[in-house]
């Protein structure tokens, strides 16, 4: 419903109630998109407005709620519908208090069984150039994604909340092989420039690094190199997109600086993790990079830190490398790791799954025995936990070849 809520309390506010399906982190490097993008709203809703609200009407029977009227001075049609044809003032069946500020409002609305719900409010201010922007992104949204992800580049660093979000989150969902495709054709230096503004966005951080790495200049990875040693932390929650992005610019400085960052045990788990993640995208996306040699020996450092050990361990299940067993199984009797449930979990899954792999996996196939013995119910429960994610997860990609 359209609420008080849509009363501004920042530049943009997200009314009413809606239950949709996580949205997938497409990109790797970047961060999670904080909703749908304008282009898919615009889409589902039937019609949307843009202009000033003026003469809010209580309901006189309901005083306090949002029952009542608003009229809506219309200065653009973003979406048309029969209802408003030709229209300069909508009504909207809301009271929206009136605010001492001017501002601009855009409405979503919906019409259901002939009942009109205006069900989303983005509140901007007057000089804002939100309806540019979807007038545009609207224009190319029929194009291929790296000539859509183009145009909203242009306003990763808008000055609008809501303008910059939505074209963040276009490229948070886009694929990697679209943001490949474009990446080169992206003017560097301006990307470097954002980087080195101390009021970018940290969230920001890991796709323009990501960028850079597809830049094809290697004076960059040294610019990187530096961002990432700042003393004050800021690139911390972008480091695993200036990872990928130095790695692809200086293979051997970068795998360098990235295996000696997985391995160090001061580093907090979020630095640690990015690694992880940096080293999942080799291994996934850019098998022509990093030998497979060289992701695994990153996964055998991580598997050292008891606090993060199962996320390599279950990756290491997943891409079948079972040529790590010995590596896995020797943290299955240390201190460190075995008082943790999880860590012991991930080390009984490989094993199980690497047993059922390669019959002829002795390590793994005693290990199997000896937990079996102990504890033939614990054997038991991951068996059947094993077995139903074999049933739902994706086939794992093929392991990358090693370069000649």
């Amino acid at each position: 419903m359209f609420l008080r809520c849509l009363i501004p309390t920042a530049l943009a506010v997200v009314v009413g109630l809606t239950f949709e399906p996580p949205l997938v982190i497409a990109c790797p490097g970047c961060g999670p998109p904080s909703g749908q993008t304008l282009t898919n709203e615009v889409a589902q809703a039937d019609f949307i407005l843009y202009g000033t609200l003026t003469n809010a009407k209580p309901d006189p029977k309901d005083p306090g709620s949002s029952k009542g009227t608003t009229d809506m001075a219309i200065d653009a049609i973003v979406k048309s519908h029969a209802l408003v044809k030709d229209k300069k003032v909508f009504t909207i069946p809301r009271f929206v208090p009136p605010d001492p500020k001017p501002y601009k409002y855009m409405v979503f609305f919906n019409v259901v069984n002939g009942d009109i719900d205006p069900y989303r409010g983005v509140v901007v201010s007057t000089e804002s150039k939100l309806p540019v922007y979807v007038k545009g992104a609207l224009e190319v949204k029929s194009k291929d994604t790296p000539t859509r992800l183009r145009y909203f580049f242009d306003y990763l660093e808008s000055n609008e909340l809501e303008i910059s979000a939505d074209a963040y989150n276009e490229f948070a969902v886009a694929e990697y092989k679209e943001v490949s495709e474009l990446a080169p054709k992206l003017p560097a230096d301006t990307l470097m420039k954002w980087m080195k503004d101390p009021n970018t966005r940290a969230s920001r951080l890991g796709l323009y690094g990501l960028l850079i790495g597809h830049s094809g200049k290697p004076e960059y990875a040294k610019e990187l190199h530096k961002l990432m040693d700042a003393p004050d932390g800021k690139f911390s929650s972008g480091l695993d997109g200036m990872l990928m992005g130095y790695v692809l610019l200086d293979k051997k400085a970068g795998y360098d600086y990235l295996l000696k960052l997985v391995a160090d045990p001061e580093k907090e788990f979020l630095v640690k993790h990015s690694g992880l993640k940096t080293l999942r995208f080799f291994w996934e996306y850019r098998t022509d990079v990093l030998s497979k040699r060289q992701v695994l020996d990153g996964m055998a450092a991580l598997m050292a830190h008891a606090d993060l050990a199962d996320m390599p361990i279950d990756d290491l299940r997943k891409w079948k490398a079972w040529e790590m067993t010995g590596t896995v199984l020797k943290y299955a009797d240390k201190e460190s790791h075995n008082t943790l449930p999880i860590n012991n979990r991930s080390v009984l899954k490989f094993a199980l799954a690497a047993s059922w792999a390669d019959p002829k996996n002795v390590q793994a196939a005693d290990h199997v025995a000896k937990i079996r013995k102990a504890n033939p119910d614990r054997v038991k429960l991951v068996e059947e936990l094993l077995k139903d994610e074999i049933k739902v997860v994706p086939k794992s990609p093929e392991p990358p070849k090693a370069p000649k």
